[in-house]
């Protein structure tokens, strides 16, 4: 099959010079196929998702609850109701996305949000509730923030890498939407709010030693003397931005329904 082009192209004919329409994005609404298998929880394999390569979608070690959150991007504390365990019971994901261009990470969640309901029966309602919520701020002296030299049509790219006393994010082509998204989703214990006013994307880099408060208490602890600031220090050097603890309202999701998922 012919890989689809982002680009219009320029075709020779018997006639000369035709300018061809680039080919059309896949909808991705659905996976074309998913196997999920419930697994072990092992804290010292870590969880992620990711594509590996165009078309192999990739989810290590969710339990519902925490698919949820990715998928509508949501900190876990926003969701609640359901049966016990969709907090206890751990699952990989193997799938395959449909076309031959690699999904967005939104692209990715709708497909994801369409297989919670499908294969889990997920259903489930808001409901306006306050909750102790952090908002990311300019610091005081701005933010130390450098505009992205890369395409505004490229994907953000945010991995958060975990080595011994630290971890470290490298960020490229970032909003802050992008930066508040995987803080409430994966690194923090409550919801974030992005009251920063910042448009634009931005690379950065993001260095700080890990506490009991992050990544749902799943990575290890730095030790007291470790060489990086703690996470709010960080943010405020690194990059002229400030974490305010406060509290405020937020669309919550009440789950009314969820059943365990057959594995093909």
């Amino acid at each position: 099959m012919m890989r689809q082009i982002a680009a219009a192209v320029l075709v020779l004919s018997a006639s000369g010079i035709v300018a061809q329409s680039p080919a059309p994005r896949p909808k991705f609404d659905a996976f074309e196929v998913a196997a999920i298998k419930p697994v072990e929880h092992d804290a010292k394999a870590g969880r992620y998702i990711t594509m590996q390569g165009t078309n192999r979608f990739v989810e290590k070690e969710y339990t519902l609850k925490l698919l949820i959150a990715a998928a509508y991007d949501l900190n876990a504390r926003e969701i609640s109701g359901g049966p016990g365990w969709i907090e206890s019971d751990h699952y990989d994901i193997v799938a395959v996305t449909p076309g031959d261009v690699r999904p967005t990470h939104d692209e990715q969640m709708s497909m994801l949000r369409n297989l919670l309901a499908d294969r889990f029966k997920l259903t489930f309602h808001r409901e306006q509730k306050e909750f102790s919520i952090y908002e990311l701020q300019v610091a005081k002296g701005g933010a130390k923030l450098k505009a992205s030299t890369a395409a505004a049509d490229d994907p953000a790219a945010l991995i958060s890498t975990v080595y011994p006393q630290r971890i470290v994010l490298p960020a490229r082509n970032a909003t802050m939407g992008d930066l508040v998204s995987l803080m409430q989703r994966a690194m923090l214990d409550r919801p974030v709010v992005d009251k920063t006013g910042l448009v634009g994307r931005f690379d950065f880099d993001l260095e700080w030693a890990p506490d009991e408060t992050q990544f749902g208490g799943e990575v290890p602890i730095a030790n007291a003397d470790a060489p990086s600031p703690p996470l709010f220090t960080a943010i405020q050097q690194q990059l002229g931005l400030k974490l305010e603890a406060t509290r405020g309202p937020v669309n919550a999701l009440v789950v009314d329904n969820a059943e365990r998922p057959s594995e093909n």
